[in-house]
């Protein structure tokens, strides 16, 4: 009848190569936080720039809908018409200015984030 002993380890490299591979594994987890961050950054960004689009066509949908009120209560004098128009005009003109001003802040901003990680 065969014992339950405890048997030592066929292959002892294994027990002594432990703490290099725990140390690996260790600077590879460290390797990988960095990636990890810039990868979170660059989300950020994304995600503030899908914010600001996502204002600007709420603010194109308003101004559609703006105009269809001109139509229904203007329809027939065009000099209202014309500053029905030109107001949806302003209105869009200024979303779009804050847009452009965003989209000119983003590259700075994300470079921002980056050092702030790294």
């Amino acid at each position: 009848m065969a014992s339950a002993s405890t048997t030592p380890n066929p292959n002892p490299a294994i027990g002594l190569s432990q703490p290099l591979m725990e140390w690996w594994a260790q600077q590879w987890v460290q390797g990988i936080t960095p990636m990890t961050r810039l990868q979170l950054a660059w989300m950020e960004s994304l995600t503030d720039m899908m914010q600001q689009e996502a204002r600007f066509f709420a603010a194109l949908s308003a101004a559609g809908e703006q105009l269809g009120k001109c139509y229904e209560t203007h329809g027939t004098d065009p000099e209202k018409m014309k500053e029905c128009y030109e107001e949806i005009a302003r209105e869009v003109a200024d979303q779009h200015m804050q847009r452009l001003k965003q989209v000119a802040t983003l590259p700075h901003e994300f470079r921002r984030r980056i050092w702030e990680e790294l």
